[in-house]
């Protein structure tokens, strides 16, 4: 709801400080700008105020009054998205959970945590590694991104190869639907054949269903002794050659590739490259190494794919420190690319299909973007390929968005043929709504319309997001 009268928005503002302290409704332009956009730069921000609930009750009294009042709520995280689903350009309220930010419980037979969704994704990895276990859902935003904000988009990132997506460790939320009211959902529990398992549908919902305030979270127990490789590698073929006889061999916990371009930019912010060699592409792959009992197995599937000609050089870590290093090869490309403003692509295939549509996809982004720097990298080990074009100096956004708008319809044809998703773990947003249709048929976005009106009757979650 975009309102016009500044007397009704004042008006409408009191209300809402007479259940949430005036301290944590904010209307001032710094507040504004800081909590209604995400990671991306292609809106501007606008939001009617921003709100920061402290507990339960009063996110409920806000879904309430905002359906009351036909108030438009944007649900905020950490927001380090990549879609625009945290975005508030329309006058929206927005509602950040940084406050409800306390871990609950902790129940070491169960392996299960429960905190509020505010929490950072590292405090709550630091908790766990403080009492000799794992969260493994991990990415380089762990140090901002918050869980609501995470289990809101199924977050995936770096070792989903073993351990899957957020998804695969919630077993219990709490959710304030779009109407208001509170849902407990699946308390924990390992088995419930009790009808529809209703987490499910707000895990990756993108707070277009409600409000995500509590979630519970198994957790395991942690890598033993990880080793870390990077390889150069001289095509993209070589790369799956090597994703296959590696995964035989050796029980992964990662397997990621970034091109020279990439690499380049990383190295411009103070890294070291891995070895003297430079080439077109490169590995980095992650396993368990306790007591060294997996050292001469990857040396020997590194002499043998060197043979044939897969791959040119490599290291391999001989300390935690040099693993950390060599991670952040990796994990530093958003950041050192992030000045360029780089349009994003983040897509998904079956892993058998990734080669076929690579070749595909490297012939027709060259051709499209013969003056454009084009960077590949991504979770390859799950099917997982980020395309990143990056913007040059003295070309408007808006008309570099609409170069890249006119060829991701292109590539997304080309995904649609090897039966891939335009989005692998940054959900659909604002940015990639318009090409939902080539991953989702008409029907069944039908259906998840009939489930955004059952659980937000008056469209006030997250308009706007995912579909009109």
């Amino acid at each position: 709801m975009i309102l016009h009268d500044p007397n009704a928005s004042a008006a409408l503002l009191d209300g809402i400080r007479a259940f949430i302290e005036p301290a944590h409704v904010r209307t001032d332009a710094d507040s504004g700008l800081h909590y209604g956009r995400d990671w991306t730069r292609l809106h501007t921000p606008n939001p009617l105020a921003v709100v920061l609930p402290g507990n339960i009750e009063q996110v409920q009294q806000l879904v309430c009054y905002a359906n009351e009042h036909r108030l438009a709520l944007v649900p905020s995280g950490g927001r380090t998205g990549l879609s625009g689903a945290a975005v508030a350009c329309q006058g929206e309220i927005v509602v950040s959970m940084e406050r409800m930010n306390r871990i609950l419980d902790f129940d070491p037979t169960d392996r299960s945590v429960t905190c509020e969704a505010g929490v950072v994704t590292e405090v709550l990895q630091n908790f766990a590694r403080d009492r000799g276990l794992y969260y493994p859902v991990d990415f380089a935003s762990r140090g901002s991104s918050q869980i609501g904000g995470n289990i809101a988009t199924n977050a995936g990132g770096i070792k989903v190869i073993r351990y899957g997506l957020t998804r695969d460790w919630v077993t219990g939320l709490k959710v304030v639907t779009g109407r208001g009211d509170l849902l407990d959902l699946n308390r924990g529990l390992i088995k419930n054949a009790s009808g529809y398992d209703l987490r499910h549908l707000f895990i990756g919902s993108e707070g277009t269903l409600g409000i995500i305030v509590e979630a519970t979270l198994n957790l395991t127990r942690p890598l033993r002794e990880p080793v870390v490789m990077v390889l150069g590698v001289p095509d993209l073929d070589s790369i799956m050659s090597l994703y296959h006889i590696f995964r035989n061999k050796l029980e992964l916990s990662a397997f990621e590739f970034f091109s020279e371009l990439a690499l380049r930019h990383v190295i411009a912010k103070g890294l070291h490259r891995p070895f003297e060699a430079q080439t077109p592409y490169y590995v980095l792959v992650e396993f368990e190494n306790p007591d060294g009992r997996h050292t001469d197995t990857a040396l020997s599937l590194f002499e043998n794919c060197a043979d044939q000609g897969w791959l040119a050089d490599g290291v391999i870590s001989q300390s935690q420190a040099q693993a950390q290093e060599l991670w952040r090869l990796r994990e530093d490309i958003s950041e050192s690319i992030a000045v360029y403003q780089p349009y994003k692509n983040d897509i998904a295939l079956r892993i058998s299909r990734v080669p076929a549509f690579l070749t595909e996809a490297d012939a027709l982004l060259t051709r499209e973007y013969p003056d454009f720097e084009v960077l590949w990298y991504g979770h390859i080990g799950d099917g997982n390929l980020h395309i990143n074009i990056l913007k040059p100096a003295d070309l408007d956004t808006v008309a570099f968005a609409a170069k890249c708008g006119t060829v991701s319809e292109q590539l997304f044809t080309v995904l649609q043929r090897h039966g891939g998703s335009i989005s692998a773990e940054h959900g659909v947003g604002l940015l990639k709504k318009p090409y939902l249709h080539y991953t989702r048929d008409e029907t069944e976005i039908g259906y998840l319309r009939a489930v955004k009106q059952a659980f937000d009757p008056n469209g006030i979650m997250n308009p706007g997001k995912i579909f009109d």
